[in-house]
């Protein structure tokens, strides 16, 4: 049997007083694409940076392909080949790239620095080509690009390590909505082609639906529900995911009244 990408084991972190996860485990199957959803200080980025190994864990376990990924890596080698299993796009793309840089630029730096013994001439223009840009692209700095394109960008630069996991936290709530349409298409289309796993970070229901096979709902530090995206947005089993979902704008949407029903839960 094929071990999942990503399996999430009673995730533990405290900020003093504040539990902002609480005993989190999930499992996101090779392949698979799961949401993370919650209103914000729900726990899911924080989730999303301890499985990234941005942030430590004060228990719990975090393993990919069943290798578990210690707290610590010793040596460069270790610490480079543990950040290619799992890679992160933001949501604000123009943050995490080097403004003085090129994008063709960008992308050979990441390429040296993980694979230094292999050639690199093509592999540019072919992640480029692979998120949907041209070549005019590779010449640009990111100030010339559009915020899709910034995007467009970024998820390149992770695909180049050639990850097992990527987290997208929140890759496409700063776009417009129809930017947002051609990047999860274009994230849809990678998956199937690549057989890469998703985890999405995101408040945006509409996004899971769209992208997701399977979701997990957070509020306070904990996961209050989870299933099958089409099972839960279709038959929420707890009030506050019906809370979300009653969120969504549509005809009749009274937003005072959803104020006060969450603030009576």
């Amino acid at each position: 049997m094929t071990e999942p990408a990503l399996e999430v084991t009673g995730l533990c972190r405290s900020y003093d007083t504040v539990r902002a996860v609480d005993d989190v485990s999930f499992t996101l199957p090779t392949g698979g694409s799961l949401g993370i959803v919650g209103a914000s200080g729900s726990g899911k980025t924080t989730t999303a940076r301890i499985v990234v190994g941005l942030e430590a864990a004060d228990a719990g376990r975090v393993a990919v392909h069943g290798q578990e990924r210690g707290s610590r890596a010793r040596g460069r080698a270790a610490r480079l080949a543990r950040a290619r299993e799992v890679q992160m796009v933001f949501q604000d793309p123009y943050l995490s790239l080097d403004p003085r840089i090129s994008v063709d630029s960008a992308l050979r730096e990441t390429l040296r620095l993980h694979f230094p013994r292999a050639g690199h001439s093509h592999r540019p223009a072919e992640l480029l080509d692979q998120v949907g840009l041209g070549t005019r692209a590779a010449g640009a700095l990111p100030r010339e690009l559009s915020g899709g394109q910034r995007q467009r960008v970024a998820i390149a630069r992770a695909l180049a390590v050639e990850p097992a996991v990527l987290v997208l936290d929140e890759a496409v709530a700063a776009l417009d909505v129809s930017v947002q349409a051609q990047i999860l298409n274009l994230l849809a289309d990678i998956r199937e082609q690549t057989g890469i796993s998703y985890l999405f970070i995101t408040h945006d229901l509409g996004v899971v639906r769209c992208v997701t096979d399977d979701i997990v709902v957070m509020r306070q530090g904990r996961i209050i529900e989870s299933g099958s995206t089409s099972q839960v947005l279709s038959a929420p089993q707890h009030t506050y995911t019906q809370l979300l979902l009653d969120s969504i704008p549509r005809p009749g949407w009274n937003p005072q009244a959803l104020s006060s029903a969450r603030r009576n839960r």
